[in-house]
């Protein structure tokens, strides 16, 4: 039998009733999690907000949301994950509803958008390592890497599905009617969440604090060099990426090619990002790892690009490229977790790979203007792309990295 035919009568990842319901309840959610920032933003403007009381809404949700990713880790390896995903979609659904309420009814005021959008953002944090955690507890091990590449697509395709609605819902009817149609959405997730049936990851007999758990999910995540070494690499990837770069992306196009070439090359990324997912399907290379971490360094080009050559072709070429390399690397990514860490720690670990990886983001966003203006937007674009090669190779470099392989090492649970 070749290996074509044999590919072909496998169980596809569709197959098994449990991802099914992931993957959709995962797709509203996410679709929740595109409308929400953008119908928040126009309620807030709509009753008068300031752009200090805006980015004040908007970073409350923001901080609650990195805030509650640790509590998140512990309470998925602790409790059953699909119950922990309907309690936040829940949460996520009455939070939304309130505020689309309040707009609605005219009595809201900015403080009230601020707590409630903390409580929403605190659901999508608490949310991010169960769901992530649980889709090796719902397909056979042989079907792990198509798995991730389909939940990889439906994050991105739902991400912009999402925000595209949240600008044409508010428009069209209003961010108040906008925030319901969110609401609607986290609640239909609920049931879905509530139907995966999977055999549960193992749990400590003995009593445990948070405190404890955190410790435990620290040190298996600090134990394996190859872990730390990737999320470090992206602690200065996504800063340069996606803190300095979207706070100097605009201005330089403003300056240069305008605001529509910006608009086209941010949307070639995504484009790169879901082809990468796609090409992540079909090309499995012995040294996945590796390649995936090495093809990284192309997040340079948009930065580089952008510094010496901001022409709309050329920053639309380097921004596919860049979302190639990310939405490849992470499917490669999910599947290394899943497969080398024990089930009982794997939302911990989760937890602390999405903060390490994004906690630099704000950090790039508040520098990117002070550093411009000493030394000019090119010179501090050009800093960072070198800085997401030098991460890159000092990543790539690293013997757990490039000796690792990506094969099954933990026996399947589903």
């Amino acid at each position: 039998m070749s290996a074509h035919t044999s590919y072909a009568r496998r169980p596809r990842a569709f197959h098994f009733s449990s991802f099914r319901y992931l993957f959709f309840g995962r797709l509203l959610t996410v679709l929740g999690n595109g409308i929400a920032p953008i119908a928040l933003a126009f309620a807030v403007l709509d009753i008068g907000g300031s752009a200090t009381e805006l980015g004040l809404v908007v970073a409350a949700r923001s901080i609650f949301n990195v805030a509650f990713l640790l509590i998140g880790g512990v309470l998925a390896d602790r409790y059953s994950r699909s119950r922990v995903l309907v309690c936040s979609s829940l949460v996520a659904a009455l939070a939304q509803g309130i505020v689309a309420w309040l707009v609605l009814d005219g009595s809201a005021t900015v403080a009230l958008l601020a707590v409630l959008g903390a409580f929403n953002g605190a659901a999508a944090g608490v949310a991010l390592p169960a769901s992530s955690s649980m889709v090796p507890q719902t397909v056979p091990v042989k079907c792990l890497r198509e798995a991730n590449a389909f939940i990889q697509l439906g994050v991105y395709g739902g991400t912009v599905i999402g925000a595209s609605l949240g600008g044409v819902l508010t428009s069209a009817i209003g961010p108040g009617w906008g925030l319901a149609i969110d609401a609607l959405g986290f609640a239909a997730s609920a049931p879905l969440y509530l139907l995966i049936r999977m055999a549960p990851a193992a749990t400590k007999e003995q009593q445990s604090n948070l405190l404890q758990d955190l410790r435990d999910g620290w040190r298996e995540f600090i134990s394996r060099s190859w872990v730390w070494v990737v999320v470090a690499q992206f602690t200065l990837v996504n800063a340069a990426l996606s803190g300095v770069m979207m706070v100097l992306g605009p201005v330089v196009a403003d300056a240069s090619f305008g605001r529509t070439g910006w608009g086209l090359s941010v949307a070639s990324q995504s484009i790169g990002l879901i082809l990468g997912s796609l090409l992540a399907l079909r090309w499995r290379p012995r040294r996945d790892f590796f390649i995936g971490v090495s093809l990284v360094a192309l997040c340079a080009l948009p930065m580089l690009f952008m510094s010496l050559i901001p022409y709309t072709p050329v920053l639309m070429a380097a921004f596919l490229l860049a979302g190639l390399s990310v939405g490849l690397f992470g499917v490669v990514w999910a599947q290394a977790l899943q497969t080398h860490i024990p089930p009982e720690k794997l939302a911990r670990v989760y937890a602390y790979d999405a903060m390490g990886s994004f906690v630099a983001i704000p950090v790039g966003e508040i520098a990117a203007g002070p550093l411009a203006h000493h030394y000019g937007s090119a010179g501090v674009l050009l800093a960072c792309a070198a800085v997401v090669v030098l991460a890159t190779l000092a990543a790539s470099m690293t013997p757990a990295v490039r000796h690792f392989s990506n094969g099954p090492q933990l026996r399947s649970r589903a």
